[in-house]
């Protein structure tokens, strides 16, 4: 008789109950699924959640968000954002959309996120916003991001893709004063709508350019228009706008896993803490922890192999794969993008910190449906490698 072979773990899992089947069923029953009550609802309660003075804007995804954003504050040919080159192109490709340019820099070597340093220095008096990404669930240094905005005249759209419900300072991410703050919900962040985000803005005109491009440059919502008792079929296009708005059935969904992101929260953090206390003593570089009184969202868990370590990255990956445990690399940098480092000249000796991290990385599972099993099977292979 052969030995049962353990069930694959993936890197990640979307955590979903018979209560979002329910709410998506019952979506689907109302006979409204495109964006309309549900959507609202959402864009309400994800405010609520974040605290008052915000407006939210559904979309159908955080990319979706970020060129909304960037177009809504202006930008266009001619202009530069600022972004770290350790992130996905989803960052920066949308000032490409809008025919801007991205100057790349270089990360901090402890937490990873972009140097409010490398920052100040790539400035040119083409630069109109600066795009900080909180890596991992880690909210960036926004004192110094803040500080250098407001001397040159910068305007700051946070990629918070990773950093729900990430806090800086004591204060959630996407109330910090910024321009406005884009959120992911992706399969595989700290929850999700199957694909969608959000964008939080306290400057209810920038909301309201938004709310119009994201559905076709349309004065009015589809849904006020499609609803409403009085014919009211009359609507005019006032801008050359995108697709970009969100499901009613996304909605449904999202709005439960809204419900029960505290939870979510709380097993992500007793997920991390246990690798941060088994792991301590391999030949690893752990993840920068959230100072003390604040919170990381730890949408991903990422280890970087110390100088110590007997093997590599990719003979680690391979083995983990081998004992049926998913891994992945977040991220190749920008600067290694065929596209990005052939139109700007980059090279990786530009960004040492970022590619000695690159060499040395990867990222195990870390999701809130994880059985205490399915994590210690990862812990003991992590030690058979390594220890």
């Amino acid at each position: 008789m052969t030995d049962r072979v353990p069930a694959f773990i993936p890197f990640a899992r979307p955590d979903i109950t018979e209560a979002e089947v329910d709410a998506v069923a019952r979506a689907l029953r109302s006979g409204w699924v495109t964006t309309g009550p549900e959507t609202r609802a959402f864009e309400q309660e994800f405010a609520a959640y974040l605290g008052g003075g915000l407006h939210a804007v559904a979309v159908n995804s955080a990319t979706a968000g970020l060129h909304l954003a960037l177009e809504a504050i202006g930008i266009g040919p001619g202009d530069e954002v600022i972004a770290p080159t350790l992130t996905f192109t989803a960052t920066v490709e949308v000032a490409r959309y809008l025919g801007a340019d991205a100057r790349l820099v270089d990360v901090d070597p402890v937490t990873l996120n972009i140097d409010p340093a490398a920052i100040e220095a790539a400035i040119t008096p083409a630069t109109r916003a600066i795009l900080p990404v909180h890596y991992g669930g880690l909210a960036c240094d926004m004192d110094a991001i803040f500080s250098i905005a407001r001397r040159h005249g910068l305007q700051v759209i946070e990629d918070a893709a990773h950093a729900l419900p990430a806090t800086y300072q004591g204060v959630l991410v996407g109330q910090l004063p910024s321009a406005a703050a884009v959120f992911s919900f992706y399969a595989n962040k700290t929850m999700t709508t199957g694909e969608g985000g959000m964008v939080v803005t306290r400057d209810e005109a920038l909301a309201a350019r938004m709310k119009v491009m994201r559905l076709h440059g349309i004065s009015r919502d589809a849904f006020d228009r499609f609803s409403s008792r009085t014919p009211a079929w009359y609507y005019e296009i006032v801008a050359p706008g995108f697709k970009y708005n969100l499901t009613d059935i996304a909605a449904a969904l999202g709005r439960v896993q809204l419900q029960r992101l505290p939870a979510f929260v709380r097993r992500r953090q007793q997920l991390a803490a246990r690798y941060l206390r088994e792991l301590k003593d391999l030949p690893l570089i752990l993840p920068a922890d959230a100072p003390v009184g604040d919170t990381h969202a730890w949408h991903l868990f990422v280890l970087r192999l110390s100088d110590a370590a007997p093997v590599t990255r990719d003979d680690v990956i391979q083995r983990l794969s081998d004992a049926g445990i998913g891994t992945s690399v977040h991220y190749v940098p920008l600067h290694r993008q065929p596209y990005w480092r052939d139109r700007y000249g980059l090279t990786p000796e530009q960004f040492p910190h970022a590619e000695r991290a690159y060499q040395r990385m990867f990222s195990i599972p870390l999701f809130t449906a994880m059985s205490d099993e399915e994590q210690g099977r990862v812990i003991t292979a992590l030690r058979a490698i390594l220890g």
